[in-house]
Formats: structure tokens, C-alpha cells, sequence
């Protein structure tokens, strides 16, 4: 509705995790920068850990994005409520392969021979597992064997485990000790401060293809941080319905009251 009053090109304030419009706080390069280290590195296991909502699937996009398709072959599983034959059949079909042994034994053996035939021919395997957190403790000891895949020079895959604050204590757990010793790269995302707030409403609103239109008053911003904890979902979340109710008095700024209204709205929404 208030896109074309705006003059905006796209909705600035999507909750969908498009890397494009990622903002890079300080914390969230520190994550991109783990990443792209522990991986050209070969570091093996990697950990990113955020709560809800700060941007972790975006950050893994961008990541993504942005690594050499010429040198990696990637593995990205988004689901990883899943059995120990389950994982390992994801990860080959993400791989690209198409016909898959059948029992566990038989998929991690074509899982050896799948990854020494992509390392013999130049390249590299990533293994990014999303909402890592609801892994059972079979799939993850599944996961750990499956690093026991080495050749006299290098290990066979990298993973990347993706998730909430959570997985810190499934991590902890004794049964997880020899995967623990192997977490070599680990990071952790935080909220927003006030200023990364300002700088992530500009810089989103300017992707978006505003032009000035609307500002967010000081007071505005304010309370959008208050209000959102430093979190960039909620953070979209009260712009947007900031936005709306400032298109709806016909205003080119958007105001405390603005963002009182929105949190009104969410609160209403959540009861």
C-alpha cells in the first residue's frame, strides 16, 4: 500500500532472508568473516549461533553467495528434524546425486566415494546445516563420523552448524565431547545496538529505493530498538507497520506514535 506513495521500487522491510539486503553490523561481519575463514581454511567444523530472527539464514545466503562456485560444491539442509539415513540421503541429493544407496551403511560408504571423486577433481565440499539445534543426538554423532572422511592430506567435508542459542547446550553435552574438541571456528551474532538500528532502517529503506521518504524521527528509532531488542525480524516487522500508519495519515515521517501503534498491533497480533 505505502510502496508507491513512497516512491519506493520493493518493500523494504520483507521478513524473507535476501541477502541483498543484509546489513553488516559488526557483529554480523565477524560472523560472514568466520565463515569465509573457517571454510577456505578447511577448518572442518564451524559454528554460528544467534538467537531468533538476527539474521543467520542471511548471513549463510550471503555466504553462498559469495563463495567461488568453481572450487565448492555446497550442502544446504534447512530441515534437520530428520533420521541418520535421512541426513545422509539429503546431503547427497543436494550434492547432486541422483541414485542412492539404500541403507545407512551402504550411503555413507557411496558418501566416501561421492566426496573423494569431487576432492580428486579439484573441489571443495560445504556441509551448512540450518536450525542445527533440533539435530537429535544420533544425527549429529552421524555427522561427526561422517568428518572422520579424510585423505593423508585434507578432510573430505566441512560443516557448518547454523543455529539458536540452544545448540550451545547440545553442544555441551558430554555424549557431544569429541565433537565439541573439533569446533574450530565459532561465533556468535548480537542484537543491534541503537546506532546499527538507524544505520539498518536507512540502509534497507535505500535498497528499497527511497529517496528520503519517509524519515524516521530519533524518537522513532528510539523505540524501535526498545521495542525490537536489537533484533533485525522485529525490527521489519515494526517498520513496516510503522510505515503503514504513517502512509495512512498521509505523512512523510514516521513517528513515536508510529512505532506505539505498530508495537500495539504485534502485541494484538501475538495474543
Amino acid at each position: 500500500m505505502y510502496q508507491s506513495f513512497y516512491g519506493l521500487r520493493e518493500m523494504p522491510f520483507n521478513i524473507t532472508p535476501d541477502p541483498r539486503f543484509l546489513y553488516l553490523s559488526p557483529t554480523h561481519q565477524e560472523a560472514l568473516q568466520h565463515l569465509k575463514y573457517g571454510v577456505s581454511e578447511r577448518k572442518g567444523f564451524i559454528v554460528v549461533i544467534g538467537e531468533v530472527g538476527c539474521g543467520k539464514t542471511t548471513i549463510c545466503r550471503r555466504f553462498l553467495n559469495e563463495i567461488d562456485p568453481g572450487r565448492y560444491d555446497t550442502a544446504l539442509i534447512l530441515n534437520p528434524r530428520v533420521t541418520e539415513t535421512q541426513m545422509l540421503k539429503a546431503i547427497l541429493t543436494e550434492l547432486g546425486e541422483t541414485r542412492l544407496a539404500r541403507s545407512q551403511n551402504d550411503l555413507v560408504a557411496q558418501m566416501n566415494r561421492v566426496l573423494l571423486d569431487r576432492i580428486a577433481r579439484g573441489r571443495d565440499i560445504v556441509l551448512i546445516i540450518d536450525e542445527a539445534q533440533n539435530l537429535s543426538f544420533e544425527v549429529l554423532e552421524q555427522v561427526r563420523l561422517l568428518s572422520n572422511l579424510e585423505t593423508d592430506k585434507q578432510k573430505l567435508l566441512q560443516t557448518v552448524l547454523i543455529g539458536q542459542p540452544e545448540l550451545k547446550e547440545v553442544l555441551a553435552r558430554e555424549e557431544l565431547r569429541q565433537l565439541r574438541q573439533r569446533i574450530l571456528v565459532n561465533c556468535e551474532l548480537l542484537p543491534l545496538t541503537a546506532v546499527d538500528v538507524a544505520h539498518y532502517v536507512q540502509h534497507r529503506l535505500t535498497l528499497a529505493g527511497g529517496d528520503g521518504r519517509p524519515s524516521f524521527t530519533p524518537w522513532a528509532l528510539r523505540a524501535i530498538h526498545r521495542h525490537s531488542g536489537g533484533i533485525p525480524r522485529i525490527i521489519n516487522n515494526l517498520c513496516d507497520r510503522a510505515m503503514l500508519s504513517a502512509y495512512i495519515r498521509e505523512s512523510e515521517e514516521v513517528t513515536y506514535w508510529d512505532v506505539r501503534r505498530a508495537r500495539k498491533d504485534m502485541n494484538t497480533l501475538v495474543a
